[in-house]
């Protein structure tokens, strides 16, 4: 094993393009310098990780290193393109022999070298989710005849989630489906046969997807000699960024590759893994003493980005956590105000407060960008963004589609905007094309004949209309006639509330679970707005309040989601979304147990670190002021419920934080 005689000392400025000493502090120094063999570094939020990595790679390189050496896996492309841009300005050396990317990017660099290895040719195709959706489907179709393919059964998008989620973390096809698609248990037969049929025409093809490039990655190292001993004499340095997000595959072919030289430095943070959801392993970080018991720990504590007092928060929190290498951030900052634990009666509450104080926070000089809004999962924004929008602050949604313009959400909308207006062509259309084997062109048809009658919502019951649906569109017509019929009860047809739940339980419940890979969480969005809509007296109020705030910013909003944050608008996010960025002012929503933590994280242990985790990674987003907003109640389906305060909140130190009141 070579280590370019690299110093475990300090190093001394003078014999280095470098001043090592004046850029780093002492910790960042002592990794930068370190000699060779396995190296984990728990780097804290806001400690300089990736300025530690930019200049351990320049060290490296100053210490006689050839560049070809080096590996460094990063999780964007554009992360390692930016690191290697700031070495080679550093030392004014052409970085272009370093290989630096992703995780899959890397992989197809050693898939294309050594593609006869894996059974594919060297001109391969990379496929896009997208195309990975068209060939899953026409697989399906392959496999299984339309006619005797059962009513519920996942389509190419959710078969595409399940093979990724089980390729990611290494587990059997079958635990993945019981897992996240329960639901789907008894077709397993079926989904492995199509999963099969999937791989087939893939090779046949000459084709792979992203997942593919981990799997064939990891079966050349395991099967091949060769290639190994190619990577083992190629890779003396490795280098891993953000250690503590990489999934079980990722992990595996990290280990394979620095099994011999074990010239391994891995940098992470096991206090903010928070991933697992989308199959990242945080035994990689957390075992890797175990795995490696000649590792060498750094840690960097040393915080450039929050106050004192948000530090102090944010060490309490996490000190909770059992299973995790202990730390504790220091910061650099002067004092500055405590956080503040907000208590307000509900949820309409909450987003008054936020719009009000939001402003105030303008009248002290902050802009608009300084500014962010956090939340546990994406319903949580939905009054927020509604209060917003009536006050006048500008905001861009940074977690996804605005919450009223997701496409369930408009689904559901569309069948309750029928019944108020029965003429309304482009709800008709839109329901009419969920409906197997009916696109746009039949849709066209059926819409024609519909706007000729003097009634629709019959005229869609007629025998009649079945001259315009195409052969074996039958079902999804009469199906959409059963929630139409659910809608017109006396007692559904006026509340908005009850239509809602209606819809779902007659048939769209089953349609997002084989449409969408993230079903459940689209269910509790419906779920929640069924619970919003009970403030509307009737189905026109409700319908009248979602135009005008969907509608009251016009292109001025979308054109503002387009673009890279700026100073001119306040950011809402989902807190996985947020974890790298950092705002002066943090708002954190609905700190209440069963909303944040999420319910299904209080059955274990581990997944309840995991949601603290995710408070700590809020929490250290904010640079001078911390807001956590705590509903006392929430509105259910007949009646307001108590909700206990947020465990995150109640286990802190009381010297934490400062208790405000919302003023009514």
């Amino acid at each position: 094993m070579k280590d370019y005689h690299i110093s475990e000392h300090t190093p001394s400025g003078s014999k280095f393009a470098i001043d090592y000493e004046k850029e780093l502090n002492d910790q960042q120094r002592a990794v930068v310098s370190c000699g060779s063999g396995p190296i984990l570094v728990i780097a804290g939020a806001g400690s300089g990780k990736t300025r530690t990595l930019i200049y351990r790679v320049a060290w490296l390189v100053e210490n006689g290193a050839p560049p070809e050496s080096i590996l460094l896996m990063t999780f964007t492309n554009k992360a390692a393109q930016e690191m290697l841009r700031r070495v080679a300005t550093l030392l004014k050396l052409d970085t272009l022999k370093i290989w630096g990317g992703t995780f899959h990017h890397i992989g197809n660099r050693m898939l294309r070298k050594f593609a006869k290895l894996s059974g594919f040719t060297s001109d391969f195709t990379i496929i896009d989710r997208d195309d990975s959706r068209t060939l899953m489907d026409s697989s399906t179709e392959a496999v299984i005849d339309k006619k005797a393919r059962p009513k519920k059964f996942p389509r190419g998008n959710v078969l595409v989630d399940i093979y990724s989620y089980s390729v990611n973390t290494q587990q059997p096809l079958v635990d993945t489906v019981e897992q996240k698609y329960p639901y789907f248990m008894h077709l397993m037969e079926e989904i492995e046969l199509i999963l099969r049929k999937y791989s087939e025409r893939k090779r046949k093809l000459n084709v792979l997807d992203f997942d593919d490039l981990l799997t064939y990655w990891k079966m050349l190292l395991e099967e091949n000699e060769s290639v190994r001993d190619w990577c083992e004499k190629r890779f003396s340095n490795i280098l891993v960024d953000e250690y503590q997000d990489t999934s079980k595959i990722q992990g595996d072919i990290v280990d394979l590759i620095a099994k011999k030289n074990r010239n391994l430095m891995v940098v992470g943070d096991d206090a903010q893994s928070i991933f697992a959801f989308r199959g990242a392993s945080f035994r990689n970080i957390i075992q890797f003493p175990e795995r490696y018991p000649d590792a060498k720990t750094f840690k960097l504590e040393v915080n450039y980005r929050s106050s004192p007092q948000i530090l102090h928060l944010a060490n309490c929190s996490i000190a909770c956590n059992a299973k995790q290498f202990h730390k504790k951030l220091a910061p650099v900052k002067k004092e500055d105000v405590k956080p503040a634990v907000i208590a307000v009666q509900n949820a309409i509450e909450q987003a008054l407060f936020i719009g009000q104080h939001i402003n105030e926070l303008i009248s002290q000089g902050y802009n608009y960008g300084d500014i962010a809004v956090l939340y546990r999962a994406h319903w949580h924004s939905m009054e927020v963004q509604m209060e917003l929008t009536r006050q006048g602050v500008p905001f861009v949604v940074r977690s996804g589609i605005r919450f009223f313009e997701q496409a369930h959400i408009k689904d559901v909308i569309s069948y309750m905007k029928i019944i108020a207006n029965p003429k309304d062509e482009l709800s008709w259309k839109r329901i009419l094309k969920q409906c197997p084997r009916i696109g746009a062109v039949s849709a066209e048809k059926i819409w024609n004949f519909l706007n000729n009658s003097a009634d629709p919502l019959k005229a869609v019951k007629s025998e009649a209309v079945y001259a315009f649906i195409p052969r074996g569109a039958e079902k999804g017509i009469q199906q959409l006639n059963f929630i139409i019929d659910a809608l017109l009860e006396e007692d559904v047809k006026n509340s908005p509330s009850d239509m809602i739940p209606a819809v779902m339980e007659m048939g769209y419940a089953g349609y997002m679970e084989e449409t969408y890979p993230n079903a459940n969480a689209r269910k509790e969005d419906l779920t929640q707005l069924s619970i919003f809509a009970r403030q509307y007296a009737s189905l026109t109020d409700f319908l009248s309040e979602l135009a005008l705030m969907t509608n009251i910013a016009g292109e001025e909003m979308a054109a503002a989601e387009a673009k890279e944050p700026s100073n001119d608008y306040v950011t809402l996010t989902t807190v996985h979304q947020a974890k790298g960025l950092e705002w002066k002012a943090v708002f954190v929503v609905w700190l209440a147990d069963g909303k944040f933590p999420d319910e299904k994280s209080l059955g274990t242990s581990e997944d309840e670190e995991e949601e603290r985790r995710l408070f700590y990674v809020a929490a250290t987003r904010a640079k001078d002021s911390l807001f956590l907003m705590c509903p006392t109640t929430m509105q259910e389906t007949n009646w307001d419920v108590v909700l206990k305060q947020s465990r995150f909140i109640k286990e802190l130190d009381r010297d934490t934080y400062d208790e405000w009141q919302a003023m009514r």
